[in-house]
């Protein structure tokens, strides 16, 4: 048995994805309709056997901290758990996290009191599914020091990557974090035909790292000011002879990084046969019981959509959407290509008669290209339309992003509002 822990990095302060963790950090934003990002790297560990994981973070982890206390408990047999690590002082360190590897570094003494020979380092906002046991044992059959999880992309994808030269023997031999334009054609490596055909040219780091337990404390110590991975502590164990492997993943994967980013990895679950499988009986995505009944829906066309349980809807039409947890859609109202997150609670219908706008979508409305976070509130006749042609912009309310509209969590749209493409 493969004795191994994981890390798994929430990230900054996910700037790129505001609005939408404006209140909460990157991996306790809400996907799929019921899930968080977080349990992606969660679910991926416990389908490979890996029961034993510290989530890294320091920006808004209320949320987060609240979701892995109500979803992840394990019998007192299996030693199992998932426990949060927030950036704190220390005698060793007054900051706060100031990269990857400094993350990592900080952590690293709640890791003493546990027994293992490796340490699998995750990021808590990219969507995949990988046998992360399969990845260990090719790191212990190399006999690698590091071995970094790794994937073909393009030209157009590479510069935003580490991309790496690796010999016929799977060890890397050059590697550069996010290579300007200029120089992108030298990063040229030989991949399958399939991928060449498809113009997948390079090899591209997907942060996600196995180091053995004494070998990430001994880059530690030989690199005490580096604070990020792929800048400083990869390219150093590379260039002083420590033996760095690629592990070569051709499943799908994408990293959450930007609002379009996200809208676009969300829609693609209402194909019908998606990248990412939320049916695969074998890799199991797990999130809170929430003990939810059934949607309701009533004379709605539904087509490619995703619809979560708790809703009633009484809409006219919902197209290549996602619609979450305790939606509320009124009658004659329209959405597509949009994603509706849901809400924390359900209101009583006392409440509704009572409130100028309740919770959830009203009638007649009218909602396309748009990100509905959860609890808020879109009154009767309101027109939302995200585009392209819109430049970016941001309100009390809602901001647009890459042409898509984002309502603000928790955010009142009053009655007859139009915002958008037409307005």
């Amino acid at each position: 048995m493969i004795k191994m822990i994981s890390l798994i990095l929430g990230g900054g302060a996910g700037s790129r994805l505001h609005p939408l963790t404006s209140q909460r950090s990157k991996p306790a934003v809400p996907i799929g309709g019921k899930y968080r990002l977080i349990d992606i790297p969660i679910s991926n560990c416990l389908n490979s056997g890996v029961r034993r994981m510290f989530v890294v973070t320091q920006f808004n982890s209320a949320s987060l901290n609240q979701h892995i206390k109500n979803t992840y408990h394990f019998d007192a047999f299996s030693k199992g758990f998932v426990d949060i690590l927030a950036a704190e002082q220390t005698p060793t360190s007054k900051d706060w996290f100031q990269g990857t590897a400094d993350a990592v570094r900080q952590s690293m003494h709640h890791l003493a009191n546990h027994d293992h020979d490796y340490v699998l380092i995750l990021s808590g906002d990219q969507l995949y599914q990988m046998d992360l046991e399969e990845f260990a044992k090719y790191h212990v059959k190399l006999e690698a020091d590091l071995t970094i999880a790794t994937i073909p992309v393009t030209d157009r994808d590479a510069p935003g990557f580490g991309i790496m030269k690796v010999n016929g023997e799977g060890i890397i031999e050059s590697f550069t974090e996010k290579p300007k334009a200029d120089i992108l054609h030298e990063w040229q490596s030989e991949v399958t035909d399939a991928n060449r055909k498809a113009g997948k040219l390079y090899i591209a780091s997907m942060g996600i790292y196995i180091f053995s337990k004494n070998i990430l404390k001994r880059l530690f110590e030989e690199n005490p000011d580096a604070v990020d991975f792929g800048n400083e502590i990869i390219p150093y164990a590379i260039n002083n002879g420590f033996k760095v492997a690629s592990y070569s993943y051709e499943g799908y994967w994408t990293d959450i990084g930007t609002i379009r980013s996200f809208f676009e990895a969300n829609i693609e679950l209402a194909d019908p046969i998606p990248q990412f499988n939320l049916f695969d009986k074998n890799q199991v995505v797990y999130t809170r019981p929430r003990l939810l009944p059934p949607a309701k829906i009533f004379g709605t066309w539904l087509n490619h959509s995703v619809l979560a349980e708790g809703s009633i809807i009484h809409a006219k039409k919902i197209e290549r959407s996602i619609v979450g947890i305790r939606s509320r859609i009124g009658d004659n109202t329209e959405i597509a290509k949009s994603i509706i997150m849901g809400n924390d609670f359900f209101e009583t219908i006392e409440e509704m008669r009572a409130a100028d706008v309740p919770l959830g979508i009203g009638r007649d409305s009218y909602v396309e290209y748009a990100i509905v976070d959860k609890n808020a509130r879109i009154g009767n006749n309101v027109y939302i339309r995200g585009s392209l042609t819109l430049p970016d912009s941001e309100t009390d309310t809602h901001c647009v992003r890459d042409g898509i509209i984002v309502v603000k969590k928790g955010a009142t749209i009053a009655n007859g509002t139009r915002i958008g493409l037409g307005a």
